[in-house]
Formats: C-alpha cells, structure tokens, sequence
C-alpha cells in the first residue's frame, strides 16, 4: 500500500516554482469581517492564481514586481479588482460586499478542498440556502422536499402505512446511495431504514449531490451517489430563527427553533424541531396515508477556537420518533375482530460527533473525524414484532496539502458497523468492519484543464480487498462552455436491510448468508454546461449529462421453498443509463424558470422477463417559476411529470401530473409563508385500489406516486 501511494504520489506532484514574491491576500465579508473560506483571487492577464484557506488566505506566487491587478470572485459576492504594487511588505486584505444583502456565504466542502463550485472537475450540485429556505417552507420537519425538485433524484416511498422513504439516484435503489451530514456516514445499514429524510432542515446552510461513483473519500456505498447535508456554523453576529407550520393534512404540525454565536474562543448552534401529526385517511378506506406522529429532534453542537489555526467542533444529535399507522380504528382505540391490523413504529437514533481541525502551516492542513451512533427501533404489526439495534463507529484522519497546482488529500478511515436482533428466538446479526486508505488530488494542469484523480484502497472483513480508483476532468472550452467527464469503481457490501425488505418489515427475512460476495461497480458521468449573460436583464444557464452505472453480481431477494426470503448474487448485472438536461433562465434578476429532464433506463438483466427496474419512470420532467424580491415577496408555481412505471408484476402504471404554489410575504424579520403541495390532487388511489382484500389481514400495492393527495400548509418563521 505504502509504494502504490508513493508512486502515485511520484506521478502526480509536477515540478515546483520558485516564487519572486509570495504576497498574503485575505479576503473578508465587508460586514461581519468574516474570511471567505474558498474565494477566487487571480493576476488580471495572467494565470497566477488560487482559492482562499480555511483563513481566508492566499499567497500568490511568482508575482513579478510593479503594479498589478487583482480579480477577487466568490458565490453571492460582488466581484473586487484592486490594484496593488509588488513586492508588498504587509498582508493585503480585500473586503468582498455581499450580492444579497446578508446572504449566506456558499462553500463546497464535500471534496474536503475549499473550491469555488466551477474550479471542481468532479460534478457537484449545491442546492443554496435560498433553496433550502424556500423548500422548508413547505416541509419543515424534512429534507424530502429539497431533493424533490432535483433532476435525476426520485424521493421513493416504501411503505403505504407508514410513510417511510428513500433516495434514488438515476435509477438505482437507495441502498446504493451515501448520506452524510457534516460529511459523516452515519446513516446506512438498519439505520437507513426509517425516516433517513427527517433531517430537520432549518440549521442547513447548503445540500451537495455527487451523482456517480464517489468512492475515493467515502467508499462502500456510494456507487450511485452522495447526498451531504451541511450545517450552519456560528458567526459573532446572534442568529435566531425559528418556524411554526401547520397542514391540512391530518391536523400536523410542526415547529422548528435553531440559535447559534459564537466570540473568539467559544461557539455554539442548537437545533430543536419537533412534529405531531393525527393520522390521516384522505380515501376513508379505514387505512393511513398519513401515520400518526409524533418525533422530536435536539441537536446541539459545541465550537471551540483554539487559535486562527485550530478549531473543534463537538455535536450531538438526539432524534425519538413514534409512527402508527394502519386501520384508523385501531390506531384511535376501537379496534374489533374486523379492525386489527396496524404498523407501529418506535425508534431512537443518536450521533455523537467530533472533528478536530488545524491549519498545520500556510499550505497544510489536519482534520480528525469520529462519531459514534446508535440506532434503536421496533417494528410492531398483528401477529410480528422485531427490534434491533445497530451501533456505528467511524474514525478519519485526513492530510490536505496545497502546492503549487496540486490539491492533495491523503487520509485513512475505520468504519465499524454492528447490528443485533433483540427479542427474538433466532435473532438475526450484521456486523462490518472496514479499512480503508485514499489519496486524491485535484491538479490544475492549467487555467481551462483541471483533473482530479484518486485511489482508494479498501479491506473489508469476511468479504475482500477492494481497489477503487477514480478521475474526473474539467476543461473550460471558452467564457461561456466548459464540460466534464469522470468515472470510477464502487462497491456494496451485502446487507438485509433493503427498500424490498423494508416493505415486509423484515418478515421471514433470513439474516445475510456467509456466500454472499460485494456487490461491484463501475460508473461514468459526462456533461456539457453553457452559461451567458445577455444585456442586463436576462441569463441563461444550462446543463446536459449523460450517465452509465454497472453493478456485477447485484444482491438479489429470492425465495426458498418453504417460504423464506434469503439474498443471493445474481449472475447477470443492473445496467443504469440515461441522460439528464437542465436549464434556468434568469429575468431581471428576480424572475427566474427551471426546467429539468431526466431519462433512465435501468435493466436488471438477471430477470427472464420483466427486467425493467420497477417503480422507475423513465422520463420525468421538473419544472419551477419563481418571481421574489429580496427580503420582500416569494411566488413559487411548480410542475411534475413522471413517466408510466413497470410494477414488480409487469403492469404499467398510469402518468401523472403534480403541482404546487407557493407563497411568501417578508415583514421585517418575520416572515408569513402559505403553500399548496399537489394542488391537481394527484394520487395513487385516484387511479387504483390501493388497499384490498379483508381489513383483517390487508394486502398493499406497491406504492408508486403520492397517496395522500393534495395538501395545504402554511405558518410563520422568525429571523433575529
């Protein structure tokens, strides 16, 4: 391991220069004097250049003396140029003014390298604070609604009664999707399972989606993508906010509450969010749409600021839920021999978290990761009853070096994941442990050629040593053309826990046998994005990607004689292809159009017949007009298409139509929000029974689009 590091490392370090000047720029917010972590300083008229430290800091090099101009960019800032004569004898500090008045700084972090978005090879989408804003309006106790809207993301629901979810990524099941939060892996295995979407969204300050392979830093699992979920960090200014909603639906509500500050050695950030939600029979067939809820979320996070060089952050995140869904009779205390079925859903998850960073020198920095979760949940249905709990450890340590044109990432990680059965005669059991060594290195060939290459290399107990490298590449082909390309291997290992098993609660499931192999994979992304501006008033941006992902020996749920389901490898692989179009219009800054187009074709070739992946439209198309003004009004119409589905049957499944309006109104620093979800009443039992046979022992179709129809929202949020 130790030699194929060295020689790539051999490889991909080009000579170094020596600099005539090595100038300190420091870039800050005008107002808070913050530094603005990744910013875009260059020369005018030469290719000298870089993106800002975790300080806010860059040091120029080869600079040749006299006066020279500088270019000083960053997402929602005004652009700076400033003239300065070199050699300097003193730092330079450049003041940046926020585009929107207090808009919050936007910076990628997932890659581990602070990067201004369109200087990263590897395609990343950022759905911003507005973004994040406007969708918790709309779902405030949940993240489902902010990847709803994204192309090429399918919010797939698992089970009729009580209303669980997952992530698609082009096609494939949510298994193979990697959710962080703060970049830690926490959320697999059981734990996947329930409400993976009931991340409060009120203290996220931006959401990044790595489609395709993304394996070099995060390893098993993320064959299909990553999702991370970003959280705000405290500022020396207070912030306060706060947001109470109530739903036609069954009478929820929900309400939200996040403070965070910090002075020059201490900060903080709380989060508290909770729902109660009546149980909601929209069809009164006498079963759920909605379960009865009741959850509660307390997250603090503790900062500490060593120096300018060394912060820690400590967090916590604490969430008990409480699901019952099922015949309304029962769930309201008046079942009888007719009225007995139910789906009851008790859960604990807890995450400790710890990251531990130091700017080691100009150029250098140390990061140390750790958490440690604990997910505990019962199941309870007439006759069936199954708890577990699964405990997960993750330590990482990372290096990350600046030079020159390269951006380097050297790390290792452990990963320990353990599941038991509790309650049962025969209690089944899941237990990983992986090792895992990377090196990454984003390498600016020059200033329209930028690669990214990494190696990974992962041993994994009982199952086998998994290489996994992986590139990207950008080449800016002009001002307003660039494109990218990148690809790499991926790897699963087997589990029970699946959407298919999470749809019988894990009944007559057998536990993962010992000739169960990984799951493997190689996938490749390749776009095309344009971008322009004409006159003032109107821009345009848009965006055309192509994908391909091979999984080998895909783990498959078959059934034994005597009625049990086990996993097996499959001979014959799962083929996803297809493509992806975007484009936003911009009018005058405060009117803006998205349109988004997603093709998928995904084969599981395994199959005789039928081999279509089911409960995937093949084309879905999302679209959103927006008209805001600033700290003033929102309004919001947007339209959903999807595509006829195949069932795990065969039969096809109607096309459909969704809606929704929005509405906003800013009155200082309250603001009043109202919001009607799917307003055209699209929903499953319009175009089928979805609910058969005797109330007693009910059967369910599988559940392909909404089934709790059209609903309205409303309430207020406080900002401070």
């Amino acid at each position: 391991m130790n030699r194929i590091i060295l020689v790539y490392i051999f490889i991909l370090i080009t000579h170094l220069s020596f600099a005539q000047n090595q100038p300190a720029i420091i870039v800050k917010d005008s107002k808070t004097k913050e530094p603005l972590i990744g910013a875009t300083v260059t020369i005018k008229g030469t290719r000298i250049g870089g993106t800002t430290d975790i300080e806010g800091k860059i040091s120029l090099k080869s600079v040749a003396n006299g006066e020279r101009t500088i270019l000083v960019s960053f997402i929602s800032y005004t652009n700076a140029e400033q003239k300065i004569t070199f050699p300097v004898s003193s730092d330079i500090e450049v003041l940046l003014e926020s585009a929107h008045e207090e808009l919050e700084e936007v910076v990628v972090t997932t890659t581990r390298i602070s990067r201004n978005i369109e200087n990263i090879p590897t395609r990343i989408e950022a759905i911003s604070l507005e973004e994040i804003d406007e969708k918790a309006n709309m779902r405030p106790n949940n993240v489902s609604m902010i990847l709803h809207e994204s192309t090429g993301i399918q919010v797939q629901q698992t089970s009729y009664t009580s209303a669980n979810q997952s992530i698609r990524i082009q096609g494939l099941d949510g298994k193979y999707t990697q959710i962080l939060k703060d970049g830690f892996p926490t959320f697999g295995g059981f734990s996947s399972g329930l409400s993976l979407l009931d991340i409060p969204p009120l203290d996220l300050r931006q959401v990044e989606i790595i489609k395709g392979s993304a394996s070099t830093l995060y390893g098993g699992g993320a064959i299909a993508g990553v999702v991370n979920f970003i959280s705000k960090e405290p500022r020396e200014k207070q912030e306060f906010s706060a947001i109470i909603n109530q739903t036609s639906t069954g009478g929820g509500t929900n309400f939200s509450a996040f403070s965070a500050k910090r002075n020059n050695k201490i900060g903080y950030s709380v989060l508290v969010s909770g729902t109660i939600q009546k149980p909601y029979d929209v069809d009164k067939d006498d079963f759920t749409e909605i379960p009865k809820n009741r959850d509660l979320n307390i997250n603090p996070r503790l900062f500490v600021y060593f120096s300018d060089k060394t912060k820690l952050i400590a967090g916590n995140s604490t969430t008990f839920q409480n699901r019952f869904g099922g015949d309304v009779f029962v769930i309201n205390g008046k079942a009888d021999s007719q009225h007995t079925y139910f789906e009851k859903n008790e859960s604990v998850r807890n995450i400790s978290t710890l990251q531990l960073s130091n700017q080691i020198s100009e150029n250098k920095q140390f990061v140390f990761k750790q958490s440690f979760s604990v997910f505990d949940r019962q199941i309870k249905v007439p006759g069936y009853n199954f708890r577990g709990l699964q405990t997960n450890a993750y330590t990482d340590f990372s290096f990350i070096s600046h030079k020159n044109n390269h951006d380097i990432v050297i790390g290792a990680n452990l990963i320990f994941d353990d599941f038991k059965e509790k309650e049962s005669l025969k209690p089944r059991t899941e237990n990983n442990f992986i090792a895992g060594a990377y090196i990454q290195d984003n390498w600016d060939i020059t200033e329209k050629f930028l690669m990214e290459g990494g190696f990974r290399l992962d041993y994994a107990k009982r199952y086998d040593v998994f290489p996994l490298p992986r590139f990207s590449a950008l080449y800016k082909i002009s001002e307003h053309w660039s494109s990218r390309l990148g690809g790499g291997l991926g790897y699963k290992l087997p589990t029970m826990f699946t959407e298919a098993t999470e749809t019988l609660a894990f009944q007559n499931v057998l536990a993962i046998n010992t000739q169960a192999k990984a799951e493997k994979s190689y996938g490749s992304t390749f776009d095309f994005n344009y971008q322009n501006t004409f006159g003032d008033n109107f821009s345009i941006t848009a965006n055309q990607m192509f994908f391909f992902t091979r999984i080998n020996e895909p783990l498959v749920l078959r059934t034994n004689a005597i009625g049990e389901l086990y996993f097996e490898n499959a001979a014959k692989p799962v083929l996803s292809r297809g493509f992806e179009t975007n484009l936003r219009f911009t009018f005058a800054d405060w009117v803006k159009f998205f349109v988004g187009y997603t093709f998928t074709d995904a084969k599981a070739t395994y199959k005789n017949t039928n081999q279509t992946v089911p409960l995937l439209p093949k084309n879905k198309v999302n679209m959103a007009l927006l008209a805001e003004k600033h700290r003033n009004f929102k309004v919001g119409l947007e339209g959903y298409y999807s595509g006829r589905q195949v069932l795990s049957d065969g039969r096809l499944t109607p096309q459909y139509w969704e809606f929704g309006l929005f509405l906003e109104k800013t009155f200082g620093k309250i603001t009043v929000f109202a919001n009607a979800e799917n307003f055209t009443d699209t929903r499953q039992n319009r175009f089928e029974k979805v609910v058969f046979d005797a109330h007693n022992s009910p059967k369910f179709n599988e559940v392909y689009t909404h089934t709790e129809g059209r609903s309205f929202n409303g309430g207020i949020k406080i900002k401070l």
